[in-house]
């Protein structure tokens, strides 16, 4: 019996995925290089993908009794479909980790179902945790995440030395996803920020962060009023200044320009991120 066949499925995928971390390298080095798609580096990614391709490896064991992942590549698109009754993001988020796991595209395999921004349901409508945080009891949490546009790791994590001030403006110096560096423009109650910085020092700002506060939805304001802060006229651009949406947002435009300064500031490389979650037509 070979060694492949000694570990289990489970191992098999944690060691395949293990050799594609490279938690604390330059990603954006990487894709100069052309090669940024053969690793991984975050945690967070890596974890998502780990569990989304042992769903993959545990029904192709149960299903064609497979024990290699060289076994189960052939179930790839049989898998997929069986997942069609998921949401497009789920699906698409499905092929992602087998293509990372496998070292390939997810081109490669069966086309799976569009995504669109109406089915996107994270952070919009009321939700039960919004009847259990209370926005007016947390104010200040709430103004600070509008004013920064931090993620909820970057928020727990914030203390008062990482406040920068150059050319006349507030910064915030973060690390953010793999532990790429950015600064983030403060806006909105700047006073209200730089004050809480200022008093909390070297320490954290935040004691703790509820785990029922919509992060993700003050990100999505800290963008827009970001983006309306530097977004010109449309209508006065030239077509390659314009970003023109697609599909269920078709015929909404936006400034390429102010879209790159949200989308920066937000620690996005590409400016589509933000007109598919963050923006608001």
């Amino acid at each position: 019996m070979s060694i492949k066949n000694k570990v289990s499925l489970i191992g098999q995928v944690k060691f395949a995925l293990d050799d594609k971390l490279k938690i604390g390298y330059s990603k954006h080095q990487d894709k100069k290089l052309g090669i940024s798609n053969n690793y991984i580096y975050s945690w967070s990614t890596y974890k998502t993908y780990l569990k989304h391709c042992c769903y993959f490896v545990k029904w192709c064991k149960l299903n064609h009794k497979c024990k290699t992942l060289d076994d189960c590549k052939p179930y790839i698109n049989e898998y997929l479909k069986t997942r069609f009754n998921l949401s497009a993001y789920t699906i698409k988020l499905d092929a992602c980790a087998i293509a990372k796991l496998y070292g390939c595209s997810s081109s490669d395999f069966i086309s799976t179902p569009k995504r669109h921004r109406a089915n996107i349901t994270r952070s919009r409508g009321s939700s039960k945790r919004d009847k259990i945080f209370s926005e007016e009891k947390n104010k200040e949490l709430v103004t600070f995440c509008r004013s920064t546009g931090l993620r909820r790791k970057e928020v727990t994590n914030i203390r008062g030395n990482q406040l920068i001030f150059k050319d006349g403006n507030y910064y915030l110096g973060v690390k953010g996803k793999g532990g790429r560096y950015r600064e983030s423009l403060i806006i909105g109650d700047v006073n209200l920020v730089v004050n809480m910085m200022k008093s909390a020092g070297d320490n954290k700002v935040f004691k703790s962060v509820s785990t029922n506060a919509d992060i993700h939805s003050y990100r999505a304001d800290y963008c827009n009023s970001l983006y309306n802060m530097f977004a010109r006229d449309v209508k006065t651009l030239p077509k390659s200044e314009v970003y023109c949406c697609r599909n269920d947002l078709a015929g909404v435009w936006y400034d390429k320009k102010a879209m790159l300064i949200a989308s920066s500031n937000l620690g996005h490389n590409r400016i589509s991120v933000i007109a598919e979650h963050y923006l608001r037509a």
